[in-house]
C-alpha cells in the first residue's frame, strides 16, 4: 500500500465522488436513502478536510511557500464545505432545504476536487520529491486514526477555524 500523500487524497476524492453519485441517483422521493448517503458524505468529508487542514496544507505551505495563495483558497473552500456539512448534520432528510443544501455541497466540493487534482496536485508533485510525499502520506495515515468523523466533534470545527484564521 502506498503512502504517497497525493495518491491517498485522490483515493478519498474517488470515494467521496462515489457517494455524491449515490446521492444523485437516489431520486426525488428517496428521502430516507438520501439521508443515509448524506451521513456517509458528512463522515467522509469531515475526515478528509481534517487531514488536509491538519497535515497536507500546512506541510505544503511550509515546503512550497509559492503555493500559499492556492492553500489559502483551499482553506476557504473547506470552510464553506464545513458550514454546509454542519448545517446538513443538524437537518432531517425531509426538511425543505435538505436536498438543495446537499446539492450545493456536492457542487462546491466537486469544484474543489477538480482544482486540487488538475492544478494543485500536479504543482505539488512536480516540486516535492517522492520521499517527501511518502512522509506526508505516512502522517496522513496516522492522523486518519484520530480524525473526527462528525462536525459535532469540537476538535474538527476548532481546528478548521484555527487553520483558516492562521
Amino acid at each position: 500500500m502506498t503512502t504517497d500523500a497525493i495518491v491517498l487524497l485522490r483515493e478519498d476524492h474517488k470515494a467521496i465522488r462515489k457517494l455524491f453519485r449515490e446521492f444523485e441517483k437516489a431520486g426525488e422521493d428517496a428521502v430516507e436513502r438520501k439521508g443515509e448517503v448524506v451521513n456517509k458524505i458528512i463522515k467522509a468529508l469531515t475526515v478528509h478536510t481534517y487531514l488536509e487542514n491538519e497535515c497536507m496544507y500546512p506541510e505544503v505551505r511550509k515546503l512550497l511557500p509559492e503555493l500559499e495563495e492556492d492553500i489559502l483558497e483551499s482553506y476557504e473552500e473547506h470552510h464553506v464545505a464545513d458550514v454546509l456539512v454542519t448545517e446538513l448534520a443538524m437537518m432531517k432528510p425531509g426538511d425543505e432545504h435538505f436536498t438543495a443544501k446537499a446539492t450545493v455541497l456536492i457542487e462546491n466540493v466537486d469544484h474543489h476536487i477538480d482544482e486540487e487534482e488538475n492544478d494543485w496536485f500536479p504543482k505539488v508533485r512536480e516540486r516535492l520529491g517522492r520521499k517527501q510525499l511518502q512522509d506526508i502520506g505516512a502522517r496522513l495515515q496516522e492522523l486518519r486514526k484520530k480524525a473526527p468523523t462528525s462536525p459535532a466533534q469540537p476538535s474538527a470545527l476548532k481546528k478548521t477555524v484555527d487553520a483558516v484564521l492562521a
